[in-house]
């Protein structure tokens, strides 16, 4: 038997204890007993009308009796319901915050992961051949502008006009590396930046205004990812 009926019964053995007391308490002499005095109607003088309207007012008590210990009990378990009800929202408030913390934690914890990994592809890896083919790419940027001083003395169907234009396809091609690898050439810009140019030499400038206003770009700078590789190198004006 389960523990909901075990109390049924209790209950009711409770109940029907109470109104066992109550009918006890009937007697014909007791005037003063809101229960209505129930008698033997085979007693002289004893009606069966009144017999009946006695029983009739004993079974209306009994109702109401019942009625009230119904209604106690059913607002007992409501409450009962509601503080079950109040627990279990505190509890799932407590593990939504609960997630909320661990995926600030999560997220915060995947984020380092995420620069601790491409700080050591970049320093560890990806650094040292970066650099192997920005010096390439020096060197035949040289060999180029070689080529190309020959190529205008031989003239524009000459040999070395052939090689000078298989040679920059060949920069093309590396500088299609480089942007493979999150490689990007600093972009051209008309000023001095300390954070990307490098100045190796300074002509004069006639105004203020014109200090620092870059002329040549001399050597390509690169960045990787916002960082820098290279900076740039570069002829800039000095006023004054």
């Amino acid at each position: 038997m389960s523990n909901k009926s075990t109390q049924q019964e209790q209950d009711f053995a409770i109940v029907m204890q109470k109104l066992s007391a109550e009918a006890e308490k009937i007697s014909p002499g007791d005037q003063s007993n809101s229960l209505p005095e129930v008698r033997d109607p085979t007693e002289p003088g004893q009606q069966p009308h009144a017999f009946f309207e006695r029983l009739h007012g004993l079974e209306n008590s009994v109702l109401n009796r019942l009625e009230q210990i119904a209604a106690q009990m059913e607002a007992s378990r409501a409450a009962a319901f509601a503080e079950q009800f109040r627990r279990i929202d505190e509890q799932l408030a407590s593990i939504r915050n609960t997630e909320s913390v661990n995926q600030q934690l999560f997220d915060s914890l995947h984020a380092e992961l995420l620069k601790y990994r491409d700080n050591f592809l970049h320093e560890s890896l990806q650094k040292p051949f970066i650099h192997d083919l920005v010096y390439l790419y020096d060197h035949l940027n040289g060999l180029y502008e070689q080529l190309s001083t020959a190529a205008q003395e031989k003239g524009k169907r000459s040999r070395v006009a052939q090689w000078r234009d298989n040679l920059e396809n060949a920069i093309h091609s590396l500088v299609e590396i480089l942007h493979r690898f999150d490689v990007k050439e600093i972009e051209p810009r008309e000023r001095v930046d300390r954070a990307f140019h490098r100045v190796i030499n300074y002509e004069p400038a006639d105004f203020p205004e014109e200090d620092g206003t870059i002329v040549m770009r001399v050597k390509r700078g690169f960045v990787w990812r916002e960082k820098l590789i290279r900076p740039e190198e570069v002829i800039a004006k000095r006023f004054g």
